[in-house]
């Protein structure tokens, strides 16, 4: 996989536009990948301090999960959409469509939600 011969290359990919979501979007649905959106501000202290948690959890899942970052400030479209309002939140979603919402930097909770993504998904690691 490209993600594996850029070493020190981010593992979250970065959503910089609608289009740019919904290439993501149906890239993730047509490999059956789920994704992990992690909708964040670069003033928001606390969703910047998630930043490496998410590079954590995106190493240990790469093959079966797609981690994307979104800056509400810049793709305020996709936020309004999915109606986020508080940061960080962060979107599970299987199909292209959400199945879960966290809201806040718990990483013990989103590492348990992104396990039961990962375990609900029939593209496990074997």
């Amino acid at each position: 996989m490209e993600d594996q011969e850029q070493g020190t290359k981010s593992r979250v990919m970065k959503v910089d536009s609608k289009e740019s979501w919904d290439f993501h979007v149906n890239q993730a649905t047509v490999q059956g990948s789920p994704i992990v959106a992690h909708f964040t501000a670069a003033w928001c202290i606390p969703s910047v301090a998630m930043n490496p948690f998410m590079e954590e959890l995106a190493s240990m899942y790469q093959n079966t999960i797609s981690f994307l970052t979104i800056d509400v400030d810049e793709v305020k479209e996709v936020a309004s959409k999915y109606e986020v309002k508080a940061m960080p939140t962060f979107l599970l979603l299987k199909d292209g469509v959400p199945v879960d919402k966290l809201i806040g930097a718990n990483p013990d909770e989103i590492r348990k939600r992104v396990q039961s993504l990962a375990q609900s998904n029939p593209t496990d690691i074997a």
